[in-house]
């Protein structure tokens, strides 16, 4: 039984991405322009992918530009039907890939699912397909909404409170009871503090004088609330909204059971939830009972209620130092039983980072996402004890199908769900098919991200997928798009790295052009496969664009990721500089003499190192950057950040972070740099931009800070998105042009 049920699951390493859709012969294309920065406003942000349980409607939000702020709108589209009978094999697919400009015509017609004039998001299917539960402010009442299907006049079910506290993590916010009668929600109320008293004083209830008592008293832009985040339940038909949970914790991340007698949730319920991130499943009943279901050393994550009801789902890390922000540990996909007396890791074997975990409607897999160099790809793997190998459900191959099928690149899919309904179709007497559908956000390097469909079908034997594209936000951009092109390279150890290279536009082999380094945040983040609209602009203004996943990038295994622990500006700057004189020694049209550095964030820290390191880079650009590992201990939201990373206080491995800091070697610093901050970014408080630029400037170095007002850690107003752009250009033309 072990072997054949091992031989029957590894076949969905063999899937085979089919198509039913063609396209109808080639379109004329219309003149085309570069990109310019105000153009970065114009791509539509498609995502949150939700298919009805009958897997007959898709819900999803587009976020887009209107004025001076981003609106989130829902659109709802019909699936089209596909072929009863899916092509098959039992062969693996090539890995060949073939360059495609356009994707195929979508032949659904999306529409808006609201009228003008609402901002709404995490739109959530009841069971029955009838109706779509969301979170929205309509004139001035932020709450619980639901809209049916056929009448698409929105009710507000409860009015929402929100905290402004960070939580990491933070999950699925509505969950619908199985009769679809009921829906739990997260909101939050007031809490008292554990202590109400400060040395002996009553704390004041106004914010004059501001008293601090507590670790964590920063949000990301402000001071953090006394709200805390519990679980709510109301009817729909007559709403009654009810807490469940209480307490001075952050409950959050809720799924129904499916007989509709509890909800499961995350909540971190240590002596002092401050100083020690360790979030754990509980369950609460309709008569408020909770019960903790894992009690680890770890985080769990994202738990997700079998549909048979006798399994949690659920990511998990295992280290017992974590941090609300960028981790090195890779999080995998677990199982439990409801009683949580039996938990077993899924995805060590694939070793790579895990998210997402949502049940097959049969409970034969779990579905999850993983990023694997510089693609993100929809997993599956199934329960048995045996079952320890995940596979790969849509491939970057060459499709099978008929003549007017396509191919794709390597791309990242962002969320996605699956249909609770299955359909069983019979071919001669060795095959069964019990399929799902699944909806997906979907983009490439040139392409930014859509919605698809796809059609599982899981045989014996067999495994396959048929997909569709229901949306095209983006199909009328009429500027043109650079590819990127990919370089790999061994490192001074060894290390296979990845990156990625872009020509400027309308790149010409006997010019030289200048060069701009950009490197990704986290330190553990990814860089990749999907369409990055700052690049295109740097590529349209006249730059090659070089980006890299040094050590320290997710992707590509824990011994990859954890290559920054206690290194910061060690392996990590030796993978960037060698990944420089690979694109030197490639693409000799690079004018060495011309090249830039940008960053944010830990791409902000490493622009900062680079400058004080070496002076082969004209000009560069530190976006929220770190300069000084001492001072962002206690200034930023993240001291956690510095324990996980280096492994304990500044009080204990002092000369560690300053042998790291970037403003240690300031003297060293000859680059002309721009400093872009946010001036309320509590992730990275300003004061590491300006620690960096006052010493820059009393030395006489070329420099300037820009502080946009309001923003935090990444730039939210529209406005400031395109000028902190303009500016980045202007600098870098003047010292690289």
């Amino acid at each position: 039984m072990r072997q054949t049920l091992k031989s029957a699951l590894s076949l969905i390493a063999t899937a085979i991405v089919g198509t039913s859709l063609g396209v109808a012969g080639a379109q004329p294309r219309r003149a085309t322009t570069s990109m310019a920065p105000a153009d970065i406003l114009r791509v539509a942000n498609v995502g949150d992918a939700q298919i009805s349980p009958n897997g007959q409607w898709v819900v999803y939000t587009v976020s887009t530009v209107a004025g001076d702020e981003t609106v989130s709108t829902l659109w709802l589209a019909r699936v089209n039907a596909t072929a009863a009978n899916p092509s098959t094999s039992t062969s693996p697919p090539t890995s060949q890939r073939l360059p495609t400009t356009d994707w195929p015509d979508q032949r659904s017609a999306p529409t808006p699912l609201l009228a003008d004039g609402w901002n709404a998001s995490d739109p959530r299917w009841s069971p029955d397909s009838l109706k779509i539960a969301f979170l929205a402010t309509q004139d001035d009442q932020q709450g619980l909404w639901v809209v049916n299907l056929d009448k698409r006049e929105p009710r507000l079910i409860a009015s929402l409170q929100n905290t402004n506290f960070f939580i990491t993590y933070a999950g699925e916010e509505l969950a619908w009871a199985p009769d679809s009668k009921r829906i739990a929600y997260i909101s939050a109320s007031e809490e008292s503090p554990h202590d109400a008293l400060v040395q002996g004083t009553q704390a004041p209830a106004s914010d004059d004088p501001r008293v601090i008592d507590r670790i964590q008293y920063k949000s990301r832009t402000s001071f953090s609330d006394n709200l805390r985040t519990h679980v709510w339940i109301t009817a729909i038909d007559k709403p009654e909204p009810r807490q469940l949970t209480s307490g001075p914790y952050y409950d959050h991340a809720i799924t129904f059971n499916p007989s509709g007698d509890e909800i499961a949730f995350l909540s971190n319920h240590e002596a002092d939830p401050d100083a020690n991130n360790n979030s754990d499943i509980f369950a609460v009943d309709m008569h408020a009972e909770v019960r903790q279901i894992t009690a680890t050393r770890g985080c769990e994550h994202e738990p997700a209620w079998s549909p048979d009801g006798k399994w949690i789902a659920y990511t998990a890390t295992k280290r017992d130092v974590t941090t609300i922000d960028s981790v090195a540990e890779d999080t995998h996909v677990w199982v439990t039983n409801a009683a949580g007396s039996s938990a077993r890791e899924l995805t060590a074997e694939l070793d790579r980072r895990a998210r997402n975990p949502r049940w097959s409607p049969t409970n034969r897999a779990i579905y999850f996402l993983a990023g694997d160099h510089g693609s993100t790809y929809l997993h599956a793997i199934g329960l048995s004890s045996s079952g320890r190998i995940a596979w790969r459900v849509l491939l970057p191959s060459p499709l099978s199908g008929p003549a007017d099928s396509f191919t794709t690149r390597p791309f990242q899919i962002g969320s996605f769900s699956i249909s609770a309904r299955t359909e069983t179709v019979e071919r001669g007497s060795d095959y069964l098919y019990e399929g799902a559908t699944i909806a997906f956000a979907l983009g490439d390097a040139v392409h930014p991200a859509e919605i698809w469909v796809a059609k599982s079908v899981e045989g014996l034997r067999t495994w396959a997928m048929q997909i569709q594209r229901v949306t095209s936000h983006n199909d009328n951009r009429s500027r043109s798009i650079v590819e990127p092109e990919e370089i790999k390279f061994k490192s001074f150890d060894g290390t296979p790295v990845q990156g990625w290279l872009m020509k400027p536009a309308g790149w010409r082999e006997n010019r030289k052009y200048p060069l701009i380094l950009s490197i990704h945040g986290g330190p553990h983040g990814m860089s990749g496969w999907a369409f990055n609209p700052t690049f295109q602009v740097y590529a349209a203004r006249g730059y090659a664009v070089l980006y890299l996943n040094p050590r320290g990038s997710s992707g590509y295994g824990q011994k990859f990721s954890d290559g920054t622990l206690n290194d910061w500006g060690g392996g990590d700057y030796k993978d960037l500089m060698l990944g420089v004189d690979e694109a030197l020694r490639k693409f000799p049209w690079i004018d060495r003499d011309r090249m830039g550095v940008t960053g944010g964030s830990y791409g902000g820290f490493m622009t900062n190192w680079i400058i004080t390191q070496t002076p082969r880079f004209r000009a560069a650009v530190s976006v929220a950057s770190l300069s000084n590992l001492i001072s962002f201990y206690s200034t930023s939201l993240y001291q956690d950040l510095i324990h996980a990373e280096f492994g304990g206080f500044p009080w204990d491995n002092y000369d560690l972070l300053w042998q790291w800091s970037p403003l240690r070697y300031v003297k060293q610093a000859q680059t002309p740099t721009l400093f872009i901050h946010g001036e309320q970014d509590n992730d990275v408080h300003i004061t590491q931009a300006e620690e960096m630029y006052t010493a820059l400037k009393r030395r006489g170095v070329e420099t300037v800070l820009v502080r946009y007002p309001r923003e935090g850690h990444g730039l939210r107003e529209p406005k400031h998105r395109v000028d902190a752009l303009v500016r980045t250009l202007a600098w870098f033309d003047r010292y690289l042009k």
